[in-house]
């Protein structure tokens, strides 16, 4: 099979969750050679066993994380452990073998309090635990892999392998007439398979010498707030959009502080030779055609 690199293999972590499986789709479509693995494979955290799998692999990809941000609020040593610790890791054993490493990181990592986009030299400052952990990480990729590592930051994921926004929605189409979704957080819906595209093209320029190591925003283009994303969701279903109500962040109180600011600036993709990702509306178009979603509109009406 052929390879980007005679140095081995692409690894990919976290290889069960929604974003790890679209990176070993595209990976395969591509024909390269890709390792994925589950948690129950690798414990991000022990160092031996990080070791011996990154031993041969030209690029890592890191998938795994602990993704509950509210949970994250009464265990955040745990989630730490995994989003910081953890990160550390992986990132000490691919400094130690001369592998390039691809961390996805968080919008979470900024305070969310800005009205234009986010640099991606912008100043961080976490409103949660989940933001504190990951940005552990962030801090460990850029201190031991200043040159070989790429902490790409994503935000509202959404894509057919595991719970999220767009399919819920799409759900409760059947189950309700009106929904009322939150119209005050502005953020930039992202469509794994297309962050998963993105990150390969990423590794591929970053194993040609193109792109350099740092921080990337791995956000789609545009703008919206919940309620625009639902909204958008259901025209592009045949449904009517109006079922979808304003409503504000107070109304659904959660035990993690959302930033309310979450949309971020895609300069740094100039530098690597890669064009911003599309925009929110054309990826939600493509998303929204697979089986995955339109089988949620065959689901049985409420009676």
């Amino acid at each position: 099979m052929r390879t980007d690199s005679p140095t081995g293999r692409w690894l990919v972590t976290g290889a069960a969750g929604m974003l790890g499986q679209d990176v070993l789709t595209v990976l395969r479509r591509a024909g390269i050679e890709a390792v994925g693995l589950r948690r129950a494979d690798l414990d991000i955290t022990d160092p031996a066993a990080v070791r011996a799998a990154v031993e041969g692999a030209a690029v890592v990809v890191n998938c795994a994380a602990w993704t509950d941000v509210d949970g994250a609020e009464t265990a955040e040593e745990a989630a730490t452990a995994v989003n910081g610790t953890g990160v550390r890791v992986l990132a000490e054993a691919c400094a130690a073998a001369h592998v390039r490493l691809l961390h996805v990181s968080t919008d979470y990592v900024l305070p969310g309090n800005a009205t234009e986009p986010y640099a991606e030299d912008a100043e961080t400052g976490p409103v949660n635990a989940y933001g504190r952990s990951k940005l552990v990480g962030e801090q460990a990729v850029a201190e031991l892999l200043p040159q070989d590592g790429y902490i790409v930051r994503t935000a509202w994921l959404y894509g057919e392998h595991g719970p999220n926004f767009v399919a819920t929605m799409l759900k409760l189409a059947a189950q309700r007439d009106t929904l009322d979704v939150v119209d005050d957080q502005h953020g930039q819906p992202t469509w794994s398979y297309a962050l998963a595209r993105r990150l390969v093209e990423l590794g591929r320029a970053a194993l040609k010498g193109q792109a350099m190591g740092g921080v990337y925003h791995g956000t789609a283009s545009g703008r919206t707030t919940w309620m625009g994303l639902a909204r958008e969701a259901y025209r592009l279903s045949g449904l009517d959009p109006e079922r979808i109500r304003p409503t504000t962040s107070e109304a659904f109180v959660r035990p993690a502080v959302r930033p309310a600011f979450s949309v971020l600036g895609h300069e740094g993709w100039a530098d690597a030779g890669l064009e911003p990702m599309p925009d929110w509306q054309a990826q939600l178009a493509e998303a929204i055609t697979r089986p995955a979603f339109t089988d949620l509109l065959r689901l049985p009406s409420k009676s």
